[in-house]
């Protein structure tokens, strides 16, 4: 698993666990209201006002937690996104990179091959751009025919 897919994983992770967090605050808010309720019917208001204020703290909480799983989550997507086009450029990049590297290939054997006042054989060409070389091939043989006819 490479680093990247391990954050993306730990995101993923911390992002449920804020949830989970915020759902226990939800339940435990529920029980410091029936508490509250306990107390005021049996008249203990001082015990009534501080199970409510565990109440608030509950609620308060449990929204904080939600939204830091929210932000988890959005830096998630953004992290995805920017994972995802670092993949598609990196293709694109390999693609061109290779094409570039297949088609001048050729070109340069023949270039190579006019200075040093060489020719090469139809068979050492390669696949990709053997119309182009065996025009340049022609080309180089017609000069070297009237060079040497000129001498």
């Amino acid at each position: 698993m490479s680093n990247m897919e391990k954050n993306l994983f730990n995101l993923k992770f911390a992002a449920k666990e804020l949830q989970r967090s915020s759902k226990k605050c939800d339940k435990e808010e529920k029980a410091e209201k029936a508490k509250v309720k306990k107390a005021v019917q049996k008249g203990n208001m001082e015990v009534a006002r501080i199970h409510a204020e565990n109440a608030i703290r509950q609620k308060n909480q449990s929204v904080n937690f939600l939204r830091m799983s929210a932000r988890i989550s959005a830096l998630m997507d953004k992290f995805e996104r920017q994972f995802e086009t670092l993949d598609v450029q990196t293709a694109q990049m390999e693609d061109t990179m290779s094409s570039t590297t297949t088609l001048t290939t050729p070109q340069v054997i023949h270039t190579l091959a006019y200075y040093n006042d060489r020719t090469l054989p139809q068979g050492q060409t390669g696949s990709v751009g053997t119309s182009v070389a065996s025009a340049e091939q022609d080309d180089l043989s017609q000069r070297l025919a009237k060079l040497r006819d000129q001498v």
